[in-house]
């Protein structure tokens, strides 16, 4: 069984991921090899928290053009986790602080 930290690489911050949290659906970049069961066990055991659901997909190498130059830099393939929390459960990362 691989370190559930090695299994969570980072959460992934964008404007619908963090819409998604306010309902309970938490968003991370996962290591590819990592399946759905090791993917829950690990957000159970760093977070502490229930999990209901776990949704997965893979994002292909993809090109983008380098700032003011005519270069292109290749944006690394990722796998992704959307997961799913118990009703009442938060995880404190993706809380916005005002």
């Amino acid at each position: 069984m691989i370190q559930a930290s090695k299994i969570i690489r980072r959460p992934i911050l964008t404007e619908k991921s963090l819409h998604d949290a306010a309902s309970g659906e938490y968003t991370f970049e996962v290591a590819k090899t990592a399946n759905k069961i090791e993917i829950a066990h690990a957000v159970k055991e760093l977070f502490k928290v229930d999990v209901l659901r776990v949704k997965t997909s893979i994002l292909k190498n993809r090109s983008k053009r380098v700032l003011r130059t005519r270069q292109r830099a290749i944006q690394p393939a990722i796998k992704k986790a959307m997961v799913r929390v118990g009703k009442e459960q938060k995880i404190d990362i993706f809380e916005v602080k005002s």
